[in-house]
C-alpha cells in the first residue's frame, strides 16, 4: 500500500497571499517536458503560476484558493509523472535514480562490446566470403544479447515514452523509442529472412550513447542542487531554548520565535538568527557568509543561523526564527533563481516544445518520399529510423541549461547567490559598474565617533531605534543601546526611521530628517548620523573602513573594459576619500533615492548597460532601475532585496566572480545553441537523403549531446582572469583604511 503524504504541510504562503509549493518531478526527460508540465498545471482552476526547471526538476506552483496541493500532485500523475516534494526524500530519490541510470549505461556498454565485436566480423565477411549460414548465426547471437540489453538499458527512454504517450503528448524519448524499437524489429525479420544486413549495433550504441549522456547530465545537475542544497542543512535541527527558570529545554528549530533566549554551546552551531544577550566566543561563519576566519563576537553583536560556535558558551536572543533566517533565505534565493527562466531557455523551450512533433513528421514524410521514388519497404523504414535518432533534440534540450545549472553552482561557490533567472544574460552585457559607497564599498560594521559631552542617555536611545534600522550605518548604534528595540518603529526610505517614545517623536536618520546641524568636533571624512528628540539634537560620525579586497575588484572591473562609479547619499567629505582610495574618476555624493534612479536613467539613454551594487532600503529604487543589480547579503533583509543577486561575506570578490562568470556563461550558451542548430542543419539533410546508417545516427546524435554537455561543464571552471584576480586579492578577512588604500 502506497503511504500516503500530507502535502498540505508542505505548502507556505508568499507575501502576496498565494499558496506555493516545491515539487521534485519524476520523469522529466526532456525539454519539451516543461511545456507539458507547466500547461497542466497552469489549467488548474486558480493556478497562478507553475514554473519548473528542467535542471534541478523542481516545480513551483503558486495558487489561490480555489486549488489545492492533492489537486496539483493529481494533475502531474494525469499527465503521466510522479511529484513528491521536494526535501531530504528528492536527495535520496536522485542518488537511487542515478544508480540506476550508472546499472543502465553499465548494461547497454557490456552488450555493445560484444555486439560490435559480432559485427565487425559480419562487415567484413561481407565482402569477402562469409557463409550466409555462419553470418545468421552471428545476427542471431546478437539478438539474443541485444533484445534483453535494449529490454533493460533501455527502461528511462521506454517508460517516459509510455507516460507520454499514455497522457496523449509527444516527447523526445518517443522518436528514440520508435527508432530503438523499429531497428531491433528490422533486424529481428532481416535475420529470420537471412538477409546480410542487421541494425542490433545500431540501437545497442544508440542507447550506450545516450545513457552517458543522460547520466553526465543528471550527475552535473544533482552535485551543483547538493553544492545549493547543503546550505539548508547548516542549521541543527533542535535548539536549547531558555525557559522563564533559565533551564534549557530542547525544542525543534521551527518553534523558535523572535524574543526567545537559546543557550548555544561550544562546537555547536547556531540554530536562529540572533544578537548575543551574554558571553563571548569566536564564530566560524565561513559556511553562511563566506569569511574564511573565525569572528571574536560578544554581547550586542549579530549572529547568523548555521554558524559554528567555538569556544565559549552563548546565550543568543532570537531575532529571526522557524523559516526565517538567513540560510532559510538564501535557500528561498536558490529556489527562486533556479525557477526562473532566462531569454536563452525561453528559447529552447519554445523550440523544444514544437521538436518532438516535427521529428515525428521528417521521419514520416521521408519514408513516404522514397517510397514514392521507388525505394522498397526496408530501406525506407531504415532511413526513417536514421531520421528520427539523428533529429532527436537532446543536444538542443541540454544546450542552454546546462549551461545554466553549471554556472549557478560555479557563482554559488563564489558566494553569489542568483535570484533571477535571466540575470547571467543582462550581466554579460553589462558594461558600466555603480557602487553604492556605505555597506557596499565600505564594511557594514563601521565604528561609532561621539562629540565631545554627548548625552549617554541619548546615545542610548538612538541604539533602541537602530535596533529596528537595516541601514548599515545605524549598525554602529545598535551595541549602544540601552534597552529593547522600540516598538513602532517606522523606516522613512532614504531618510531614517522615527517612532513615538513617552509621547514625543524621536528620529534617527540623517541631518535633514533630524533637523540637526553639522558639529565641528567630529572626525573628517566621517559619515554623519543625527537623533532628535523634541528639541534635542545629536550628531554622531560613523567611519568605515574599505572592504578587504574593494582596490583588486575595482582594478579588475576596469581591466576588463568597465566604467566604474559611485553613486552615494553620503556627504561629500565622506565619500571622496573613498573615490580617491579606489582610483574612481567619477562619483557623486548626497543623492537621493531619486537622485540615484536619475543618474541611472541618464546612463541608460546613453546606451549604457549598467550593474547597481548597493545595499540598504535606500538603494532599492536604484537596484530595480538599474539593467542587473547585486546587493550584500548584509544590507536590507534578503527577502526584500529587490536585487537580482545577492553576495555574501566582507569581500567584494563575488562581484568580480559574478561579471566573469556571466560572460563565460552567456558565451557557453551562445555556443552550445549554436552547435545543436548546426548539427541539425548538416545531419538531418545527409538523414533524409539516405547518406546516414541508424548507427552514425546514434553517434552522431550522442556526439552532439556529450558535446554541449562537455562545452557547458566549462562553465565550471575560473579562467585566467579569475585566477590572476584570486591570486592579487588577499585571502584573509582585513579591512584597510582609507589611507592604507590610498597609499
Amino acid at each position: 500500500m502506497a503511504e500516503a503524504i500530507d502535502y498540505s504541510v508542505f505548502v507556505a504562503r508568499s507575501e502576496d497571499g498565494l499558496a506555493q509549493m516545491s515539487l521534485a518531478v519524476d520523469g522529466i526527460d526532456c525539454a519539451a517536458c516543461i511545456a507539458e508540465i507547466e500547461d497542466g498545471v497552469k489549467a488548474l482552476p486558480g493556478v497562478v503560476r507553475a514554473r519548473l526547471n528542467y535542471s534541478t526538476h523542481r516545480l513551483t506552483v503558486a495558487w489561490r484558493e480555489d486549488t489545492s496541493a492533492d489537486r496539483v500532485v493529481s494533475q502531474l500523475e494525469s499527465l503521466g509523472y510522479r511529484a513528491h516534494p521536494f526535501a531530504g526524500r528528492a536527495e535520496e530519490n536522485e542518488a537511487r535514480h542515478a544508480r540506476w541510470l550508472l546499472r543502465c549505461l553499465g548494461v547497454a556498454g557490456f552488450a555493445a562490446m560484444n555486439i560490435m565485436l559480432l559485427s565487425v566480423s559480419v562487415w567484413s565477411g561481407n565482402v569477402t566470403d562469409i557463409t550466409p549460414e555462419t553470418r545468421d548465426f552471428f545476427h542471431w547471437v546478437s539478438a539474443l544479447i541485444a533484445l534483453p540489453a535494449a529490454a533493460y538499458a533501455g527502461q528511462p527512454f521506454f517508460q517516459s515514452a509510455f507516460r507520454a504517450v499514455r497522457s496523449g503528448r509527444l516527447n523526445m524519448d518517443v522518436p528514440i523509442t520508435i527508432g530503438v524499437t523499429l531497428a531491433l524489429g528490422m533486424s529481428v525479420l532481416e535475420t529470420a529472412l537471412s538477409q546480410p544486413h542487421a541494425y542490433f549495433d545500431s540501437a545497442i550504441m544508440l542507447l550506450f550513447f545516450l545513457l552517458a549522456g543522460r547520466y553526465l547530465d543528471h550527475e552535473a545537475r544533482r552535485r551543483t542542487r547538493a553544492t545549493a542544497g547543503n546550505i539548508a542543512a547548516l542549521r541543527g535541527e533542535m535548539a536549547h531554548r531558555l525557559g522563564a527558570d533559565g533551564v534549557p529545554v530542547l525544542v525543534p528549530v521551527q518553534a523558535l520565535q523572535p524574543g526567545d533566549t537559546i543557550l548555544v554551546a561550544p562546537g555547536e552551531r547556531v540554530a536562529a538568527d540572533g544578537v548575543i544577550a551574554s558571553g563571548r566566543s569566536s564564530i566560524d561563519e565561513s559556511l553562511v557568509t563566506g569569511e574564511t576566519l573565525p569572528r571574536a563576537l560578544k554581547a550586542g553583536d549579530a549572529v547568523y543561523a548555521g554558524s559554528l560556535n567555538g569556544e565559549g558558551a552563548l546565550h543568543l536572543t532570537v531575532t529571526a526564527g522557524g523559516e526565517n533566517t538567513l540560510v532559510d533565505d538564501v535557500q528561498r534565493l536558490l529556489d527562486g533563481a533556479l525557477a526562473e527562466k532566462g531569454a536563452y531557455v525561453r528559447l529552447a523551450d519554445r523550440v523544444a516544445r514544437l521538436y518532438a512533433p516535427m521529428v515525428h513528421l521528417t521521419a514520416l514524410v521521408a519514408a513516404i518520399g522514397w517510397l514514392l521514388a521507388g525505394a522498397d519497404l526496408h530501406h525506407a523504414v531504415m532511413i526513417a529510423v536514421a531520421v528520427l535518432i539523428i533529429t532527436c533534440p537532446c543536444a538542443l534540450a541540454l544546450a542552454v541549461p546546462a549551461v545554466q545549472v553549471t554556472a549557478t553552482g560555479r557563482l554559488f561557490r563564489a558566494g553569489l547567490l542568483i535570484n533571477a533567472g535571466d540575470m547571467l544574460e543582462r550581466l554579460a552585457a553589462v558594461d558600466t559598474v555603480v557602487f553604492d559607497k556605505t555597506g557596499t564599498l565600505t564594511l557594514p560594521e563601521p565604528a561609532l565617533a561621539l562629540p565631545r559631552g554627548a548625552d549617554r542617555g541619548l546615545v542610548g536611545l538612538a541604539g533602541r531605534l537602530a535596533l529596528s534600522s537595516r541601514h548599515p550605518l545605524a549598525r554602529a548604534l545598535a551595541s549602544r543601546a540601552d534597552g529593547p528595540a522600540i516598538e513602532g518603529v517606522t523606516e522613512v526610505s532614504g531618510q531614517g526611521v522615527e517612532a513615538l517614545v513617552d509621547g514625543e517623536v524621536v528620529r534617527l536618520g540623517s541631518l535633514a530628517f533630524c533637523g540637526a546641524s553639522l558639529p565641528a568636533d567630529l572626525p573628517d571624512g566621517a559619515s554623519l548620523i543625527a537623533l532628535r528628540r523634541g528639541a534635542e539634537t545629536l550628531v554622531m560620525g560613523v567611519q568605515q573602513a574599505l572592504r578587504p579586497d574593494a582596490l583588486e575588484v575595482v582594478a579588475a572591473l576596469k581591466a576588463r573594459g568597465l566604467d566604474v562609479r559611485i553613486l552615494s547619499g553620503d556627504r561629500e567629505a565622506a565619500v571622496a576619500p573613498v573615490a580617491q582610495a579606489l582610483g574612481i574618476a567619477h562619483w557623486d555624493a548626497g543623492l537621493k533615492p531619486a537622485d540615484k534612479i536619475a543618474v541611472l536613467d541618464r546612463l541608460k539613454a546613453d546606451g549604457r548597460r549598467v550593474l547597481m551594487v548597493g545595499d540598504g532600503l535606500n538603494d532599492a529604487p536604484a537596484l530595480a532601475a538599474a539593467t542587473v543589480s547585486l546587493s550584500p547579503a548584509t544590507g536590507a533583509a534578503v527577502t526584500q532585496a529587490h536585487a537580482d543577486a545577492v553576495f555574501l561575506g566582507r569581500r567584494l570578490a563575488p562581484v568580480l566572480a559574478a561579471v566573469d562568470g556571466s560572460r563565460v556563461a552567456a558565451r557557453l550558451m551562445r555556443q552550445n545553441l549554436a552547435i545543436a542548430v548546426l548539427y541539425n542543419v548538416i545531419a538531418v539533410p545527409l538523414a533524409i537523403a539516405g547518406f546516414v546508417t541508424p548507427l552514425v545516427a546514434a553517434l552522431a546524435m550522442s556526439g552532439s549531446s556529450i558535446l554541449v554537455t562537455v562545452n557547458a561543464l566549462r562553465a565550471a571552471r575560473p579562467g585566467r582572469k579569475d585566477e590572476a584576480t584570486d591570486a592579487a586579492t588577499p585571502a584573509g578577512g582585513d579591512a584597510r583604511t582609507l589611507e592604507e588604500a590610498a597609499a
